[in-house]
């Protein structure tokens, strides 16, 4: 039988995660239900509390599937396997990704600018595939992507 949750937050925060990264996370029921098998028994309400708070996103897996990643984590998806291509002009760059991996580029591009390591961006807008950043000048687009190809892999 599971156990009322005793844990500290943070503890089951770090399951949670370490769950995440070993790709076992598909679903807030899968949290649930991983956990439980952990002892630890916790709402959906609970899951999708701290699915948030560690600022876990939904991914397509290179088999198709959908399953939950972390943000600046090291994974299947991230790094170079993120980026298809690479395009500029005048003050944009245009990143094409796999199918639903724009918005989890446009969330680490948008860390990346908030930390000052991309300080010539200034936004990123996000579609399914596609990801458009706007550089801060007029022909900065060409500068902008070489840093991004440099900081995120380089784009084929």
């Amino acid at each position: 039988m599971a156990k009322s949750l005793s844990h500290p937050t943070e503890q089951r925060k770090r399951i949670v995660a370490s769950l995440i990264a070993s790709g076992k996370i598909h679903s807030q029921a899968d949290v649930v239900r991983e956990l439980k098998l952990k002892g630890l028994d916790v709402t959906q309400a609970t899951a999708s509390r701290d699915l948030q708070e560690l600022g876990a996103m939904r991914s397509k897996a290179k088999n198709g599937s959908t399953q939950y990643i972390l943000a600046g984590a090291p994974t299947a998806g991230s790094g170079t396997n993120l980026i298809i291509s690479i395009a500029s002009s005048a003050n944009t760059v245009v990143l094409r990704t796999p199918p639903a991996a724009a918005q989890f580029l446009a969330s680490s591009l948008d860390s990346a600018i908030l930390a000052d390591e991309l300080p010539t961006a200034i936004g990123t807008i996000a579609g399914d595939d596609t990801v458009l950043v706007i550089a801060s000048t007029a022909t900065g687009g060409a500068a902008l992507a070489k840093k991004i190809s440099t900081i995120f892999g380089k784009g084929k």
